[in-house]
This record gives C-alpha cells, structure tokens and sequence, in this order.
C-alpha cells in the first residue's frame, strides 16, 4: 500500500509516496501518471519538512447521517437516500494547522470522518465503476458549528467556515472493498468509533449519487459521514481523526 503526501520541503510543495517505511520523492502528476524517485532521508521527520493537505480540491462534498447510530442520536429519520452538502474549498485547512472557532457561533463540533479522493473526472459514475474514479482514501474532520445548525434549515453557513474543513495525512491507496474503523479523538478522550461497514450508503453508492448531480474533479472528496459521537470542541483542545490503513489527522483548536 503507498500513502502519497503533499509536502513543503526545501522551499518547494511537492508531493511524496512513502512506500515500506520510506518516503520518496515523486515525479509526474499523481492524476496523470506518476512514479517514487529519489528517497528523503528522514522520511516525515525531516528537517524543515511539513505535512500538507494532500490534496486542493475544488469541492468537498459531505453525507449527512450516513450512520444509524449519529442518525439516532441527533433525532432524525434514516434518509431514503444520501443526503448531501458542499463545503467551498477556502475550509480546508491540512494537519497541524488550527481550527479557528468564529466568534458568538456557539458550540462547535468535531465530526471524524473517512474522505475518498477522486482520481479522475467522474460525471455519472455507475458504482460498479466508482472505484476506477478513486484515487485514494484520507482523514476528514467534518467541523460544524452546531448551535448554527439547528436553527437553520441548511448547512452551508454551519459548515463553511474557515478552517472547518480538516484533511490528511494523506492519500493511502490500496484500500478499496475492506471495512476501516474510524474514530475522533479529542486530546486523550476517544469519543467515537465506528467501521465503514456500518455506512448507511457505501461509497460506492455514495460515487454514483453524487456524480450523477454534479461533476466531480480530480482532487475533489466526498466525505462519507460521520458515527456516532460528536460533541464539542474547545480553544487548547487537539482533535485526532483516525481512519485505519490512513494514519491519524490532528489539528489544535483556538479561538479566531
């Protein structure tokens, strides 16, 4: 399995694989053919290396109560089909950086979530295709400002801020078909935990449905939901998003 991560190092953002425990260089475009060149001596711990979001996409589009449990324990309905929102691009924000709460929004939530990356320009996807459209799966942190939430009847201002839209480490390949744990942290406290296969829409429905309303564009991610769980988030706090085979994505939390 290759994990790719977008880095800044030695004056320049570049991209990097790392692949049985080293982490290479890499040359071409990771949509378009690509392959590990020369390794970088201390791996992520280089100095003056930092990890960045992996990718810049031009949407992250988001299922909500894609879970049973989360569905339950915010009181709604299981829907008939996926329900889904966009995030703009101007939220995400890559691991380490903070998630800056808005002033006399409320409570803010975490919100641990797996994210798939689109490979390749998918419009109309039938699910037996969706995962030649994938190039890889990440870490999503699905920050809503919940307070916001539940007085409107929409989602976009709740969660559109900046900084609310968390991913990374990276983009890890080699996953497709098997169920992931995933899980939100919130400093030492683990506050959910769940499994891919208890989604409500696989993604493989969740490629079909989304691309048969819009176009997707390579580096685009579907955030697939989040369990059960969320709760609050505070200035001094660090959240951990951990999905199995991806790594772990952490971001502090400060007051804007």
């Amino acid at each position: 399995m290759d994990r790719l991560y977008r880095i800044e190092y030695q004056g320049a953002r570049q991209y990097a694989v790392e692949r049985d425990g080293t982490l290479h260089r890499v040359s071409g475009d990771i949509f378009d053919g690509w392959k590990a060149g020369d390794a970088i001596a201390g791996g992520l711990n280089a100095t003056g290396l930092r990890v960045l979001a992996p990718v810049k996409p031009s949407k992250v589009v988001c299922a909500g109560l894609n879970y049973k449990e989360h569905a339950d324990e915010t009181g709604r309905a299981l829907p008939a089909e996926p329900l889904i929102f966009i995030k703009p691009s101007t939220a995400v924000i890559g691991p380490d950086d903070p998630i800056r709460l808005p002033p006399g929004v409320g409570r803010v939530d975490h919100e641990a979530e797996l994210g798939v990356v689109i490979g390749r320009r998918a419009h109309r996807v039938p699910r037996a295709k969706a995962w030649e459209y994938i190039l890889g799966l990440t870490c999503v942190n699905d920050v809503t400002a919940r307070d916001l939430q539940k007085k409107e009847s929409h989602n976009t201002r709740a969660k559109g801020f900046d900084t609310f839209a968390p991913i990374g480490p990276c983009i890890a390949r080699g996953l497709a078909g098997g169920a992931l744990s995933v899980e939100g942290w919130v400093n030492t406290e683990r506050r959910q935990a769940s499994s891919t296969r208890s989604l409500i829409f696989s993604i493989e429905h969740l490629v079909e449905f989304v691309t048969f309303v819009m176009t997707l564009e390579p580096g685009d991610i579907i955030a697939t939901g989040t369990p059960a769980g969320i709760g609050p988030i505070h200035a001094g706090d660090t959240v951990t998003i951990k999905v199995e085979g991806v790594g772990e994505l952490k971001n502090p939390v400060q007051n804007e």
